[in-house]
């Protein structure tokens, strides 16, 4: 039963809705035009789910049809576009004869993104078990989840539901102790989006963790130099060999990019002339056998990614601190705050612990360890997010933090479930919290039928009579999620 809650909310029926009600805004944006034309049942689609193409999904659904045709669809990872290219050609190809492979491509993503947002919402659960060690703050955390604030997000054809299932999975198998599949999900999820390179921080810091446990509780034998040696050593390659996995799908990619644009040979297929027009009037670089090299084909290390990001889309430090943003920085005002809110509050709760980056054992942790939001092992995620947050806020376009940080961290979720379990008497209910029990909601959310009634459900059911930090938390999740639906699948300028 605890597993309600991971059910993807219906966002294609209301995308569907909106697309139909409000005409789409003449945006700036990548926009290819339609090669082959379009059958009865390609319109069909068109109209119930083109809403969940927008803006980026547009370059995902090219790269998947067409490739990396152009330099500047490298800064779309490949796992993704690949993932939604196989699904189209392997389970919906029965549907070739019905649908255009666009079509069947963004059913693809429907299909795809409804099931990663079901597991993402799982291991977010199965995560917050073993790390809060409070279930009932673990089971609102994934409820909240499928309500996100990035949740036309996680239903459009971008990767977010992807990446987000393959960090919650890797965190939690890391926490498990199992660090090889861990740390082959980690290496996916990089092969995705390319903040996946941050989830090394979580390998290095487990590492470095057990290497200063093992020092404080060792014998004196443990302590010699040649058994130091070695285990600092062991601890070293460990770090090394985990950290080329996850760095190695970043790599691959880049060198792929390097050949395609800086040596592209002879044997490319030929363009259609549609696409090069589109080239020619956007101003967008092709691969081609006899054309000038990108400039950063001689940069000593060419690395595509960086390039790209600087030049289309003026990405870097203070640069989107300007007047005209000001619009955008108040779309990241909510998950600024809530995100600042909830390190300041792990800090304050551990300032010891944090201080000692959670390095050192100390016996009182030992003889009552302390359990949800506050508990000694959410360090290592408060420090994730934090990193994210800041990085996001200074260095990138900063409506992007929503969904950044609502894919990649648990952080907002845990923070949030935590302050509604803390402040909202309907929550609440009778005895203690038990870890190793299912969540005991039952006893505080039974409907009249004797079911159990979804505790967001419960407080959204008891709007006026709930706390005003309750109203706020809810109100900015279903807010965002309401008008992201209504302006991202209109191309207006979302999140």
């Amino acid at each position: 039963r605890w597993l309600e809650p991971a059910e993807a909310v219906p966002c294609e029926g209301a995308e569907a809705l909106f697309n139909l009600l409000i005409p789409d805004h003449a945006a700036d944006a990548f926009s290819p035009p339609r090669l082959s034309q379009p059958g009865l049942w390609d319109v069909l689609v068109e109209q119930l789910l083109g809403g969940l193409s927008r803006w980026d999904a547009e370059h995902f659904l090219f790269i998947a049809e067409r490739g990396y045709l152009y330099e500047h669809n490298c800064a779309f990872f490949p796992l993704y576009p690949l993932s939604l290219r196989a699904v189209a050609e392997g389970a919906l190809w029965p549907l070739q004869w019905l649908l255009c492979v666009r079509s069947r491509l963004l059913l693809s993503a429907v299909l795809l993104n409804s099931l990663f947002s079901v597991l993402a919402a799982a291991a977010l659960y199965q995560l917050g078990c073993l790390v809060l060690q409070c279930r009932r703050v673990a089971f609102l955390a994934a409820i909240l989840f499928s309500v996100s604030p990035a949740n036309v997000f996680m239903a459009a054809a971008y990767s977010e539901s992807m990446f987000a299932f393959l960090a919650f999975s890797a965190m939690w198998q890391l926490e498990k102790g199992q660090s090889w599949l861990s740390g082959l999900l980690f290496s996916l999820a990089a092969g995705v989006r390319a903040n996946g390179l941050v989830n090394a921080g979580f390998f290095l810091y487990s590492c470095s963790k057990c290497f200063a446990l093992q020092l404080q509780v060792g014998s004196e034998s443990v302590r010699k130099l040649p058994l130091l040696w070695k285990q600092l050593l062991s601890v070293v390659s460990s770090m090394v060999l985990t950290c080329a996995g996850i760095f190695l799908p970043f790599a691959i990619f880049q060198y792929y990019a390097y050949v395609r644009f800086c040596h592209p040979g002879t044997s490319l297929e030929p363009v259609p002339k549609a696409l090069v027009q589109l080239a020619l009037d956007k101003g967008y670089s092709l691969a081609a056998p006899n054309g000038v090299k990108p400039p950063w084909c001689s940069q000593q290390v060419p690395v595509a990614y960086s390039y790209i990001q600087d030049t289309y889309w003026n990405v870097g430090f203070l640069r989107y601190f300007e007047l005209r943003q000001i619009p955008n920085f108040l779309l990241a005002l909510p998950v600024t705050l809530l995100g600042s809110w909830a390190a300041c509050t792990y800090i304050s709760a551990n300032p010891r612990h944090s201080l000692t980056l959670g390095l050192e054992r100390r016996k009182s942790e030992e003889d009552k360890p302390r359990t949800g939001f506050c508990c000694p092992a959410v360090f290592v995620y408060v420090v994730h997010a934090t990193v994210l947050l800041a990085f996001g806020f200074f260095c990138m376009h900063v409506q992007v933090l929503t969904r950044l940080l609502h894919s990649s961290s648990p952080i907002l979720y845990w923070f949030s479930a935590h302050l509604l379990q803390e402040n909202e008497p309907l929550l609440w209910s009778e005895g203690t919290d038990n870890q190793t029990s299912a969540p005991r909601y039952e006893g505080s959310l039974q409907g009249k039928s004797g079911s159990c009634v979804n505790p967001v459900v419960r407080l959204l059911l008891n709007f006026r009579s709930i706390t005003l930090l309750s109203r706020c938390i809810l109100g900015f999740f279903l807010s965002y999620w309401l008008l992201g639906l209504v302006l991202h699948c209109n191309f207006l300028p979302w999140t």
